[in-house]
């Protein structure tokens, strides 16, 4: 069995939800990226509990509550004589035995009841609205399309706007847990070898451990791995936007491709797209959360000097070197095509680096506000600071490949232009490399 790993906050937090089900009914909406770990992080869970986990294929309705009724019973006791036929008659036989018994109740793949039952969310609202404040059910609904659970939960023209109790949104592990994984499957692996895992996975755990599984635990066996006619790699990033973005993914794919080779300004976009892309860059953050909008540290909310960063860590790998070699995928040339991963690979990870370090300190704190600084003109750039007000004081990262490659003096001179925001504040200089990841 697979070892399980991390989680420890959302366990707590998903323990102290159940507490206080048993007192009154409690609705947890979980979300995150498919391949993330939410089906293990929620059976882990349930695995010593009084429970039930259903999972929602897309299958005739009639069909659906036949296998959910049998789970139910087999799981938790909960016998219907006669056979349901409807989700929502199901879903009231459920609460009404929850009036009387305490249980979590998980279900996977919420989403797609909209494939099985347009109307079932509407029917669901009813019934949690009559049953709710007599109930002692841990209801977790969970789903891997974003954009699909967002809509259902979060818009207020939507019938479930509104009746969820608590939302958790699940991230990918730390860098210190991507260190563990490896370190347990490879002692004597290197920091290339962890370089090139966070840039794979982003801490992502299917990816992670596809390769660690597969044996994949250096950097030129993961490179292998991914260079293979077998590999999900290949695939996984166009399936999983498509669940996201649907059929008109065209325009989407174009833009992120083009940010993924460094054109990160809207107008650097909109001249590859030749169309305003405002719209779709909205939406790949705001629907699909696919990207996010980023600004030099302590500017304005209203500034123009922004720039747009794909997130995820695969996403931006698969654009900058699988998506734009769909060519010598589908020819067969893996090798050319590992060719020119490793060509690239260098200045590629220079960037995953900044990353990586701003995430592990994000782990150790001792700040509250963090991110890149660069001027107007892009002339003065400084890769991370952090500051921490209670303090007054800030400290100022170089991130490089080789320590050897730091010069703080240069750094220096673009410290003291970036300190005229808060000449107050004391300042650090900092140098990090890959000896210390």
């Amino acid at each position: 069995m697979e070892k399980f790993y991390d989680r420890i906050s959302e366990i707590k937090t998903l323990s102290q939800i159940e507490k206080q089900s048993e007192t009154s009914a409690c609705f947890t909406v979980l979300t995150g990226r498919r391949r993330i770990g939410k089906t293990q992080l929620l059976k882990k869970f349930i695995s010593d509990r009084k429970s039930t986990y259903l999972f929602t294929s897309r299958s005739a309705e009639k069909s659906l509550c036949e296998q959910w009724q049998k789970n139910l019973e087999e799981s938790i006791g909960l016998k219907i004589f006669g056979r349901v036929e409807k989700l929502s008659e199901l879903f009231e036989q459920i609460m009404i035995y929850s009036q009387n018994t305490h249980f979590t109740l998980v279900i996977d793949e919420f989403q797609d009841i909209e494939y099985v039952n347009k109307s079932f969310f509407s029917q669901m609202q009813n019934v949690w609205d009559s049953y709710k404040s007599s109930s002692k059910i841990n209801l977790i609904v969970c789903g891997s399309v974003y954009s699909l659970m967002t809509r259902i939960f979060m818009d207020e023209k939507e019938p479930l706007f509104g009746r969820s109790t608590h939302n958790i949104h699940l991230k990918p592990f730390s860098p210190t847990v991507v260190k563990t994984i490896l370190q347990d499957f490879n002692p004597k692996y290197k920091t290339e070898d962890l370089l090139c895992l966070y840039m794979l996975s982003g801490g992502v755990a299917k990816y992670i451990f596809l390769l660690m599984n597969a044996g994949a635990t250096t950097k030129s066996k993961m490179i292998d791995n991914v260079c293979n006619m077998a590999s999900p790699f290949l695939t996984d990033g166009r399936e999983l936007l498509i669940s996201e973005i649907g059929k008109d993914y065209g325009i989407y794919f174009s833009i992120l491709q083009a940010i993924s080779r460094g054109l990160t300004t809207q107008s650097e976009i909109d001249s590859v797209i030749q169309k305003n892309t405002g719209a779709y860059l909205q939406n790949l953050q705001n629907v699909f959360g696919i990207t996010k909008q980023i600004r030099p540290l302590l500017s304005k909310l209203e500034t123009r000097n922004t720039r747009w960063q794909i997130v995820d860590e695969y996403m931006l790998f698969y654009f900058r070197f699988l998506y734009s070699h769909q060519d010598l995928i589908e020819l067969g040339n893996y090798d050319i095509l590992k060719q020119f991963i490793l060509r690239d690979y260098e200045t590629f990870t220079g960037k995953t680096l900044e990353r990586y370090f701003i995430s592990k300190l994000q782990e150790e704190g001792n700040f509250n506000k963090i991110g890149g600084w660069w001027d107007r003109k892009s002339m003065n750039e400084i890769d991370i600071i952090s500051i921490n007000d209670l303090k007054k004081s800030c400290k100022i990262y170089e991130v490089k490949r080789q320590k050897k490659n730091i010069n703080l003096a240069k750094v220096q001179e673009k410290a003291d232009i970036f300190m005229q925001n808060i000449n107050d504040y004391s300042c650090e200089l900092a140098a990090l490399s890959m000896e210390d990841m």
